[in-house]
């Protein structure tokens, strides 16, 4: 099935897509959140190395990714006045 674009979406559908992405930010910020512990614990053991810059990395493409998914979400919600 392919995917519709947001503005194409119905009122129920946009809030069920509100829904999913608020429980994929969860997931995101716990990812983080472990990633950010194993640089800290990295850090801490004075091991930097190639090993500590794979989880920044991580961390920057999940910070970004979600920055801009959420944007045109939020701008539609309040245009509908569903939010």
């Amino acid at each position: 099935m392919e995917q519709k674009k947001l503005t194409e979406l119905t009122d129920q559908e946009l809030l069920q897509e509100a829904k999913k992405r608020q429980s994929t930010m969860i997931i995101n910020a716990v990812l983080i959140g472990f990633l950010a512990g194993v640089v800290a614990y990295s850090v801490m053991k004075n091991t930097w190395g190639f090993l500590t810059l794979i989880p920044l990395a991580i961390i920057y493409k999940l910070v970004n990714n979600s920055k801009y998914d959420n944007r045109e979400l939020n701008a539609l919600l309040k245009e509908r006045n569903l939010k």
